[in-house]
C-alpha cells in the first residue's frame, strides 16, 4: 500500500488535535522485556518515545525483562520459580535481576534512544529511593511492592528535557534491592506523578472476547467492567495483572489506562493520536 500526500497530511490533520490536548501531559509508557530481544522494535519504540518528547508531551518509559532474566537465570544453571506469577527471588537471583534490568536491558533502552537524540537518561527504582519498596513475602524472597515513588526526580528529568528510562528494581528505607514486578511499578509510578496517561505494551492486541480471535478487541471498559471481568474470570493469564494495574492507575488519579500491541510498529502513536486507536482502553465511569 502506497501513502499518498494527501494520506499524510490527512494523518496530520488527524493527530493535531491530539498533540494539543496531550502537549504537557506526563505519559507514562510500559514496556516489557519481549520487545527488546528484537533491535527493529527497540528502535521502532524509540523512535515513537523521541516523538511524544519532541512534540510536548512528557514521556517516562518504565521497562521489564522477563525473558532475558529467564534465559541469564538458565545459563547459571538457576531454576526459574514462581508463585502466583511472581518469580522467586532469592540473592543470586536479585543479582540477576539487577544485572539484566540495570546493567543491560536499561543501556540497551537508553542507546536506542540517544543514538536518535541525546536526551535519555537511564533510571534504577533504587537510584535516590526512586522506588521505595517493601517485601510482599519471605515465601517470594526479595520481592517487593512498591510503597512510594519519588515522583519529583522523574519531574526535575522531564523539567531538564530528558527523557527517563526507569528498571524496576527497587529498594527499602535500608537500602535492601528487591526485584520489583513491572507492570505494577508503572502503575505506581503514574498515580505519583499525576500522568495523564498510561499505555501497557503487550503481546497481545488488547483484551479480547475470544483468546482465539483478534477481532474480537474490547476497545473501552470501565474501571468497574475491567474488575467485573477479573472477578468472574472473564480473562486469564498474564492479562490479569495488567488489566488490575490499569483499573487502579485510572482509580488512582490516571485519566485513562490503555493496553496495545507493542509487536505493532508505531503502535504508541496510533493509539494516541487517531481517532481509531489500537487496543484496549480503561476509563473512569465518566470518561
Amino acid at each position: 500500500m502506497t501513502i499518498t500526500p494527501n494520506d499524510t497530511a490527512r494523518l496530520l490533520i488527524e493527530a493535531l488535535p491530539y498533540i494539543r490536548r496531550f502537549t504537557g501531559k506526563t505519559i507514562v509508557v510500559k514496556v516489557g522485556g519481549l520487545p527488546m530481544t528484537d533491535p527493529a522494535r527497540a528502535h521502532s519504540l524509540a523512535k515513537d518515545i523521541l516523538l511524544l518528547h519532541s512534540v510536548g508531551i512528557r514521556p517516562v518509559l518504565v521497562h521489564g525483562g522477563g525473558p532475558q532474566i529467564d534465559e541469564q537465570m538458565a545459563r547459571q544453571g538457576k531454576i526459574v520459580e514462581r508463585i502466583d506469577g511472581l518469580r522467586v527471588t532469592d540473592r543470586e537471583t536479585l543479582d540477576i535481576v539487577r544485572m539484566v534490568l540495570v546493567g543491560k536491558i536499561n543501556r540497551e533502552l537508553v542507546a536506542a534512544l540517544n543514538v536518535l537524540e541525546p536526551v535519555a537518561v537511564g533510571v534504577a527504582g533504587e537510584d535516590g529511593r526512586l522506588l521505595e519498596a517493601t517485601q510482599i513475602d519471605p515465601k517470594l524472597g526479595f520481592v517487593g511492592k512498591v510503597g512510594k515513588v519519588r515522583a519529583g526526580l522523574l519531574h526535575a528529568l522531564l523539567d531538564d528535557g530528558l527523557v527517563p528510562i526507569v528498571s524496576t528494581v527497587g529498594a527499602d528505607d535500608q537500602g535492601q534491592p528487591y526485584n520489583v514486578n513491572a507492570d505494577d511499578a508503572a502503575r505506581a509510578i503514574a498515580v505519583a506523578m499525576e500522568a495523564e496517561k498510561i499505555i501497557y505494551l503487550t503481546s497481545a492486541p488488547g483484551l479480547l472476547d475470544d483468546p482465539a480471535d483478534p477481532a474480537s478487541l474490547v476497545a473501552r471498559l470501565t474501571t468497574a467492567e475491567a474488575r467485573g471481568r477479573i472477578d468472574n474470570a472473564g480473562v486469564t493469564g498474564g492479562m490479569i495483572p495488567k488489566l488490575l494495574a490499569c483499573a487502579e492507575a485510572v482509580e488512582g488519579g490516571v485519566a485513562s489506562a490503555h493496553m496495545i500491541d507493542g509487536r505493532a510498529e508505531h503502535a504508541i502513536l496510533i493509539e494516541l493520536f487517531t481517532d481509531q486507536g489500537i487496543g484496549t482502553m480503561v476509563c473512569g465511569e465518566e470518561a
